[in-house]
């Protein structure tokens, strides 16, 4: 692919302005790639310069009058743009055009049924979605996405339903077959449920690992905080050894405890 070619693609696929920059950071590989290293590798000023001409050469073939479209500077970057002359055509199209179908999940889900089981009755569609669907096959027929496909040969010949060609419009289909198939859906199930899981999995074992982790990884701190210095701990010993030692001066015979006292005087 030629270079006015990918810049012709960037800038048409872009929604908001491209820069000058941006372009060439897209294309700077492919440029230099593309181009014979007889004098060396290319520099930057180089490879913006072969840019920047190229870029001009794309400009002014869509100014010419053979294009309805062209590509204009807009703040500071390029974008595609209708010209001028023809805003009446374009403004008669875009008037056309009909305004984005929005359906309620139910909607939805009653139009996925018939679209998979069609034809099909309202008793079949309720039956499968557990629900009555009267309501929203009213609203299904004034968005013209289902019609009806006559009546089923039971007693009392239900009508039956069918999608239509605006439905395939709507969904960008080229008929019915192209829908994705029932195992194509269970893939998808499945695969976002793996994809669901995985994050909670990973939450979960990161939450067990620090609760099965060790108290005493926290560190010597946890056990001085639960236990007092050495210090401390003494005191409440030596209270109570004297508490013992006055019980058991108690529990001796008076004698003794005179002579104790004795000698306490003398001292």
């Amino acid at each position: 692919m030629s270079l006015k070619a990918k810049l012709e693609a960037i800038v048409y696929a872009t929604e908001a302005p491209v820069t000058f920059d941006q372009i060439v950071h897209l294309v700077k590989d492919s440029v230099i790639a593309e181009t014979p290293q007889e004098n060396g590798p290319m520099d930057d000023a180089e490879v913006r310069t072969r840019v920047r001409a190229a870029l001009e050469e794309v400009v002014a073939e869509f100014s010419g009058a053979d294009h309805g479209v062209e590509i204009r500077q807009v703040a500071g970057g390029y974008r595609m743009s209708t010209k001028p002359e023809q805003h009446d055509v374009v403004r008669a199209f875009a008037k056309s055009l009909k305004p984005p179908i929005r359906l309620s999940l139910p909607a939805l889900e009653t139009l996925a049924v018939i679209a998979y089981k069609q034809p099909v009755t309202v008793p079949e569609i309720s039956e499968i979605r557990g629900v009555d669907s009267g309501g929203v096959i009213a609203t299904l027929l004034d968005r013209k996405l289902i019609t009806t496909a006559g009546r089923k040969a039971v007693i009392g010949r239900p009508i039956l339903y069918k999608t239509t060609k605006e439905f395939l419009l709507r969904f960008g289909l080229k008929d019915v077959n192209e829908l994705p198939s029932m195992e194509e859906f269970e893939k998808l199930v499945a695969a976002q449920f793996q994809s669901d899981l995985l994050p909670a999995e990973t939450g979960e074992t990161a939450s067990d690992e620090s609760s099965a982790s060790p108290e005493g990884e926290a560190g010597e701190p946890q056990e001085s905080s639960q236990g007092a210095p050495s210090d401390e701990v003494e005191g409440p010993r030596k209270v109570d050894l004297s508490a013992e030692a006055e019980k058991s001066l108690e529990e001796q015979p008076a004698n003794v405890v005179a002579i104790h006292s004795g000698e306490e005087r003398a001292s």
